[in-house]
């Protein structure tokens, strides 16, 4: 194995976290195109999703280079 079990669980965590963020960036279109939808424009999509993803690449990065305690 390349990793210890540890970082698979963490890898694991982080993806799904990652997926997370993605999904919440997700949506707020319209289905008719003459109609301007505010719903793009929430707190969800502008701060807390971006937030979440930037935060969970950071994390994956520190989890690949973090040295093993072996």
């Amino acid at each position: 194995m390349i990793f210890q079990k540890k970082k698979y669980i963490g890898l694991v965590l982080i993806v799904s976290l990652l997926t997370l963020g993605f999904i919440l960036m997700s949506g707020g279109g319209s289905n008719d195109p003459n109609v301007f939808n505010e719903k793009i424009f929430s707190f969800r999509r502008i701060t807390l999703a971006p937030i979440i993803v930037m935060s969970s690449y950071v994390a994956l990065i520190w989890l690949i280079l973090k040295k093993s305690s072996n």
